[in-house]
């Protein structure tokens, strides 16, 4: 079993960065897919990004491209996700998940979660 614990939300302005850090517990952190989700009010919770096993391979959803990136490092358990050029419309609850499979893209196949940190961006 996995606990995961997300760090790092805050308030920013619009073109800020963020780091959240997901810390996990548990030997087999290098067995499971991470992956980053969101959830703003009123909205479903929402795939922003996963990371492989290894770290070798990342993917992102269309509108984080080349603004957002995924690391991690199994030796410290961690995940990362590093956000870049912030805008109003990141602004959610944001969740790490871990899972088997790479890539999944929906909140059914992930098994664990974190409780979440809060990420606004003002205007």
């Amino acid at each position: 079993q996995v606990q995961l614990v997300e760090s790092g939300g805050g308030l920013v302005q619009a073109g800020g960065s963020l780091r959240l850090s997901c810390a996990a517990s548990g030997r087999t952190f290098s067995s499971y897919v991470l992956g980053w989700f969101r959830q703003a009010p009123g909205k479903e919770r929402d795939f922003v990004g996963a990371i492989s096993w290894s770290g070798s391979r990342t993917v992102y959803k269309d509108s984080v491209k080349g603004r957002f990136s995924i690391s991690r490092d199994n030796a410290k358990n961690t995940v990362y996700l590093q956000m870049n050029s912030l805008k109003p419309e990141d602004t959610a609850v944001y969740y790490c998940a871990a899972g088997n499979s790479f890539v999944e893209t929906t909140t059914t196949r992930y098994d664990y979660w974190g409780q979440g940190t809060q990420v606004t961006v003002s205007s």
